[in-house]
């Protein structure tokens, strides 16, 4: 084997395990919310989901919802997957940070100078899990902190040494500490933006409250966003936004965000979604949507945009999604 064929093979093998940079996307005008495609990918065969994840910037819960039908952890050689990498921005102001936990997804709005195209960036998260759910607030980013040191409050100690894993008071930066290399401070005690030592859980309910990313998002977003930004953390499961004259919906499964704190609307539950469409459609009220395919996609709850039109085509990439959400004549009646 020459010296060269043996470098092309390393360089091939390192751009294959190399995770690939945040979505970054051109901003669209106001009246409209979709950024980016969808797109398939062919596994090889020691790939799994959480790996096609990690190397294209999504959750484990964005790309399970987008392959029910692909086994996540032996997918198989030469198996299609989609890479669910079209999103509809969060109603909120565009700017600053905005997390929407429902579907486990932070949008960083970065000041454009003179002349620039506003961007947005785009990076999956993690969230808090059960009576340690992440709140639903407007704050703003006090600090940033490189290998942070984790205090472990009380309450998380206690929940470790009843399944014996005792922590100590003080967990020093390094592989073990669970925050990763870098953290942004919130002001809102106790709370975090943060990095981890276990980036196979991003994009799922696994956290004590705080915001995980990726160890690349977050050295990206570290770097990039200033002290005193804004920070809003919304929940809204049901998304509708414009791209052209083409309206899509975004449904993802509600949470549950613990004791005493918010409650997701019932499964299924078609009254937001409508409310949803009915003020998208405001001034177009003459738009041919097709509520039987909007009842579908709130089932479906596949979390990936989706035309709610009738008689239009549907992205390759979303074919199978679409076909999944697709009512049968007993859906319809």
């Amino acid at each position: 084997m020459s010296l060269r064929y043996l470098g092309l093979v390393i360089m091939a093998v390192v751009l294959a395990w190399t995770p690939l940079r945040a979505a970054t996307f051109e901003l669209p005008p106001a009246d409209e919310a979709v950024i980016g495609e969808s797109r398939k990918t062919t596994t090889r065969y020691e790939d799994t989901l959480i790996d096609l994840a990690r190397r294209y910037s999504l959750g484990y819960n964005e790309i399970r919802g987008a392959n029910p039908d692909v086994d996540p952890w032996l997918p198989g050689e030469g198996t299609e997957v989609v890479l669910p990498m079209r999103f509809i921005l969060p109603d909120a102001p565009r700017e600053g940070i905005v997390i929407n936990v429902a579907e486990m997804r932070l949008y960083y709005y970065p000041l454009a100078r003179a002349g620039e195209q506003p961007q947005v960036v785009t990076y999956p998260v993690s969230i808090g899990r059960g009576e340690w759910a992440t709140p639903l607030v407007t704050t703003k980013l006090t600090g940033k902190v490189k290998d942070p040191t984790w205090y472990p409050p009380e309450s998380v100690r206690k929940e470790h040494a009843a399944d014996g894993d005792p922590l100590p008071e003080v967990v020093p930066p390094g592989p073990e500490n669970p925050l990763g290399e870098y953290a942004l401070r919130l002001g809102l005690p106790s709370y975090l933006i943060h990095g981890t030592n276990k980036p196979f859980g991003i994009g799922m309910q696994v956290t004590h409250g705080c915001i995980r990313l990726y160890p690349e998002d977050i050295k990206s977003l570290f770097e990039a966003v200033p002290i005193g930004t804004t920070v809003r953390i919304v929940n809204q499961p049901y998304k509708a936004g414009w791209h052209g004259d083409e309206l899509y919906l975004e449904v993802h499964a509600p949470l549950s965000l613990g004791e005493g704190k918010a409650k997701p609307s019932a499964p299924n539950n078609l009254t937001p979604v409508v409310a949803q469409v009915v003020a998208a459609t405001q001034g177009r009220e003459d738009y041919p949507v097709d509520w039987d395919k909007v009842r579908a996609v709130v089932n479906g709850q596949a979390g990936i945009p989706i035309s709610v039109a009738r008689d239009r085509p549907i992205a390759a990439a979303e074919t199978s999604i679409a076909q999944a959400a697709t009512p049968g004549p007993a859906q319809t009646q």
